[in-house]
């Protein structure tokens, strides 16, 4: 039979969130509560039905793989692979769980994206600035 510890549902979430990289005001935010709810529910032994499968939605992950999770079953799952490497270079990698996760931040790629644009379009401006010169300068230059 399974020791508290080792049923102790709030543990198992707040591992899965980590593993997963995210932090407790992330999973805040996706479940549309504070931080300290979060902190609350980590502490928790037992959860009820409709709550912990709004935490598995939120977390990526099925309300079994929380209620079955073990750091043994994540040792065993990595070992699996031979130390295989599954990343990619555009930042995303495949977790213990089968979905794919961010490892980079998606607010730092918006502001790059955003600042790109603003280089593209004082790029664009330029061209456009330098057409009109070129332009003036024929209008302008006399008939012979």
């Amino acid at each position: 039979m399974d020791t508290p510890a080792k049923n102790h549902i709030g543990r198992k979430i707040s591992r899965i969130r980590e593993l997963k990289g995210m932090k407790q005001e992330a999973l805040a935010v996706a479940l549309g509560v504070s931080q300290q709810t979060v902190s609350n529910l980590e502490s928790s032994e037992e959860l009820d039905e409709k709550r912990l499968k709004e935490i598995a939605e939120a977390l990526g992950v099925s309300k079994e793989a929380i209620e079955n999770f073990s750091e043994e079953g994540v040792i065993n799952y990595f070992n699996s692979f031979n130390e295989a490497d599954f990343s990619n270079s555009q930042g995303v990698s495949f977790g213990a769980f089968g979905h794919n996760h961010c490892t980079f931040n998606p607010l730092d790629k918006l502001i790059e994206v955003y600042e790109e644009k603003e280089k593209l379009y004082e790029r664009l401006l330029e061209a456009e600035k330098s057409k009109v010169e070129y332009l003036e300068k024929i209008l302008n230059k006399p008939i012979q």
